[in-house]
């Protein structure tokens, strides 16, 4: 199996949970590498998706954070999705509605439809996510028709959160990857 990682705006430092998971733990690992990460295009987005899987040599589990829940989202739903990827791993993403986005250095992510998620797929987010409320995370998941795991106080479950390797957020998705029928002592 391999990992496909989706960082979000600004990519993910080395000190955040995802780039922690891909040097230290994740085997094998593809990140994609738009060429937008600092004024982000969906297109872009799109096409590093694509260029990512056309890289892995067998099945894809989407590891996604932030942004990236969206352009991963986007991208699921604009295409039939290869049968080899396996499902997704969704964290904190950000609210599209709320006050709190970035609409001026996100234009084309501002109005994203939600509709039902082509794969398996679960939701990761914190109930004092400075980016998404409990409401707009319930919102998100009833329409991504994805199960949702609210974690308490981890706010934007990012760098300044100061997960580290993040073990909890290991164990959610080493239960994801077992409960896909994927081998978990694959990586």
């Amino acid at each position: 199996m391999t990992f496909v990682i989706i960082p979000g705006l600004d990519g993910s430092d080395v000190h955040h949970w995802q780039s922690r998971w891909e040097s230290e733990w994740l085997t094998p690992t593809i990140r994609i590498q738009p060429a937008s990460w600092i004024s982000p295009d969906l297109t872009d987005w799109s096409n590093a998706i694509t260029r990512a899987v056309a890289q892995a040599p067998d099945h894809i589990t989407f590891i996604t954070h932030s942004l990236g829940c969206h352009a991963l989202a986007h991208w699921l739903t604009q295409l039939s999705p290869p049968t080899r990827i396996k499902g997704a791993f969704l964290v904190a993403p950000p609210d599209p509605q709320a006050p709190t986005f970035p609409t001026d250095r996100l234009p084309t992510f501002t109005s994203l439809p939600t509709p039902r998620l082509p794969v398996p797929t679960v939701l990761v987010t914190s109930t004092d996510d400075p980016y998404c409320s409990p409401a707009a995370a319930t919102r998100l998941a009833r329409s991504w028709a994805t199960p949702h795991i609210p974690l308490r106080d981890l706010g934007h479950i990012n760098t300044a959160s100061n997960l580290d390797l993040w073990p909890a957020g290991r164990d959610l998705l080493t239960a994801f990857v077992a409960g896909l029928g994927l081998e978990a002592d694959s990586f």
